[in-house]
């Protein structure tokens, strides 16, 4: 089996998960193994990631994340993208860089990880699927929420029906407002506020658990730059669909707030509730009872890493998240935006 040689460009918090999910994953016997990364800050090139910031541990930020000796490191992205040594390229920069710097990794024959949101238009997405059509080269949106322990059983929960149709759903996701990238983040020109660099995760589930809704309906807050920091959707569906779907976003609250990642599921013999600051986090309630359900599976983040190594090894590409996905949630979001400055639901089309 081939190793799939990967280069991780921008050292962030994203890009920092993504270093310690490629090294697990190659822990675990899967056939991938770090290179290179790219980053303008030399410390951060030399393996010293504590200062990435995040809302999630992903563990490893104390210590030295990778060996330089080892890894080559590149000042500029489009160094690291020229060099021929490289099969996969995680994009983990800034929204408004990614659709440029995705198309020339293609051009360059590289498959690429492009962290979410892939962009805030449709146009850009569509971009980077004409370079990856033409490059014959895999472009994977990385929506970890599909792989994330729990999540990924409430989806089979959905498919499979074994606890019944699911009736009702709820999502919750909320953080302060980041402290790492303030400017970036806070600035909705650039990163598309909470409404697209945090809800986007609720938002793509949804989609995925039940499809394209036939109506939102959504009321929110604007950060002060214009962006959406704090968004509530009600999504609305036909008789074949769940009577009820809600999920909340933002990232307005004051430092201190500790972020909370929640949903609570109903189905027509059980409930299943999530919550990633309880131990256990997950819980099935039935009969009177509450059953822990184990989420010991891989991080997201590993999760989704696995899946593209082993469809680039296997060939096998059916189950990724594709670009079309990424454009269907972006139109998805588009329509809360309108629905949040019009304050009137939106019917999708």
């Amino acid at each position: 089996m081939k190793e799939i040689r990967v280069g991780v460009i921008g050292l962030g918090f994203m890009g920092a998960t993504h270093v310690s999910a490629y090294q697990a994953a190659s822990k675990a016997g899967f056939a991938c193994k770090l290179v290179a990364v790219s980053d303008p800050k030399a410390h951060r090139r030399a393996g010293e990631l504590g200062d990435v910031g995040g809302n999630i541990a992903t563990g490893g930020a104390t210590e030295r994340a990778f060996d330089p000796k080892i890894v080559r490191g590149y000042e500029r992205a489009a160094a690291l993208v020229a060099d021929q040594e490289i099969d996969l390229v995680s994009i983990c920069t800034r929204t408004d860089t990614h659709a440029d710097l995705a198309a020339t990794a293609l051009k360059a024959g590289k498959h690429v990880l492009i962290e979410k949101p892939v962009a805030l238009t449709i146009g850009e997405i569509e971009r980077i699927a004409i370079a990856a059509k033409e490059s014959g080269k895999i472009a994977m949106p990385a929506m970890c929420m599909r792989y994330w322990p729990g999540w990924s059983w409430l989806k089979d929960r959905i498919d499979d029906k074994s606890l019944g149709k699911c009736v009702s759903a709820t999502f919750l996701r909320l953080a302060s407002s980041p402290a790492w990238s303030r400017s970036f983040f806070l600035d909705g020109a650039k990163s598309g506020g909470a409404l697209m660099d945090l809800h986007i995760h609720d938002a793509d589930f949804v989609r995925w658990c039940f499809g394209r809704p036939m109506k939102v309906t959504s009321v929110g807050r604007r950060g002060p730059s214009g962006g959406i920091d704090h968004v509530t959707t009600a999504y609305e569906y036909d008789a074949s669909g769940p009577e009820l779907v809600t999920a909340e976003g933002g990232f307005d609250h004051h430092p201190g707030f500790a972020f909370r990642m929640r949903f609570v599921a109903v189905f027509e013999k059980a409930t299943a509730d999530f919550d990633l600051g309880r131990t256990p986090q997950l819980l099935l309630c039935r009969d009177g009872k509450s059953e822990a359900i184990a989420t010991d599976l891989p991080s997201g983040y590993e999760g989704q890493v696995r899946a593209l190594v082993s469809a680039l090894t296997s060939g096998n590409i059916m189950h990724l998240p594709t670009l079309s996905d990424a454009a269907a949630v972006t139109q998805l979001l588009e329509a809360e935006r309108q629905s949040v400055i019009g304050r009137r639901s939106v019917e999708l089309h």
